[in-house]
Parts: structure tokens; C-alpha cells; sequence
């Protein structure tokens, strides 16, 4: 008899396995009236498998089944556990906004002291700063502003006034 390239022949004489163990691939030979074999295929087998929650490899063992590789295919997972990974995915994508929105709020604010410090060192910066906002709002919205004068502008006008008054002169409203 001759056995496949993927192929082995275990052969039994008078119902017992033969020393050697299984033989091929090649030609084997036999004895007719007391001996037998059967032929064992090495090929990986793979086929379908019904629906179900696992695969147990401990009880195929018992069977003399090897599984090798189990590939999953077309997988239905219960509707509970869509749900439950659905949740989890979208707690994961809210702490991730989370941070991202912490670590802008800290570069802001990194950025407030920083301009902050520049108007300090430089107070006509401020005044320009406000002035810019002003034209920014004005040019967006199509509404009153009212504009208040910086104080120490007045000072000037106010001690004018106070002169003229004492001299005896016209005091202009």
C-alpha cells in the first residue's frame, strides 16, 4: 500500500498496534490475513461551526481531537454586551475630552499670565488691549457702546477747569 505525503498508515496485527508506531509516507507493507490499518490524514480540517457561547479545548482532548487554531468568524456578541461595550467606549472617548479641554485650560491660562505679566511691565499695552476689544465688538454687533474714559485722561481736563475757575474766569461746561 502506498501512503500520501500527508498521510500516515497505523497498522495492527491481530488487533494490537504494530512497534514503530504509525508508518509513511511511502510504501508500507502488510500481512494480509493479520494484519489491518487505517489510514490517518495530517491535513488541517476546517469547517463551520454552529453558533455558540465558547469553545471548551479541554473536552475536545478527551476525544483525541488537537485543535491547533480556532479563527473567529462573523462573531454575534449579545445585545447586552453591545451595550455595555457601546457605554464603555463612549466613557472612554468623554474622559479622553476631558483632559484634552484640561490641558487647553491650562495652556489659557498660561497665555493669561503670560499677557498679563507683558501689561504689567507695559501699562499703554492695556489701554491698546481695550481699545481693540472695543473695535472688535463694535464691528460684530450693531448696538450702543458705551465708552468709559480711563480716569487719569480726565485729570488733566478737571485741574484746567479748577484754574480757570479760581482766576476769575469763564468756566466752560
Amino acid at each position: 500500500k502506498t501512503v500520501q505525503e500527508y498521510e500516515r498508515a497505523v497498522i495492527f496485527r491481530l488487533g494490537r498496534l504494530l512497534r514503530g508506531g504509525a508508518k509513511g509516507p511511502g510504501l508500507i507493507w502488510f500481512l494480509p490475513c493479520t494484519d489491518s490499518f487505517s489510514l490517518v490524514d495530517l491535513r488541517t480540517v476546517s469547517f463551520s461551526v454552529p453558533p455558540q457561547e465558547g469553545l471548551l479545548f479541554e473536552a475536545s482532548q478527551d476525544w483525541g481531537v488537537k485543535v491547533e487554531r480556532v479563527e473567529f468568524k462573523d462573531v454575534r456578541l449579545p445585545s447586552g454586551l453591545q451595550r455595555m461595550m457601546a457605554a464603555e467606549a463612549e466613557a472612554v472617548r468623554e474622559a479622553k475630552a476631558k483632559v484634552i479641554a484640561a490641558e487647553g485650560e491650562l495652556n489659557a491660562s498660561h497665555a493669561l499670565r503670560d499677557a498679563a505679566t507683558m501689561m504689567k511691565r507695559h501699562p499703554t499695552a492695556l489701554q491698546l488691549r481695550y481699545l481693540q476689544t472695543l473695535t472688535e465688538v463694535a464691528s460684530e454687533h450693531t448696538s450702543t457702546i458705551f465708552f468709559p474714559v480711563p480716569i487719569n485722561l480726565m485729570t488733566g481736563f478737571v485741574r484746567k477747569n479748577i484754574e480757570v475757575d479760581e482766576e476769575g474766569g469763564h468756566h466752560r461746561p
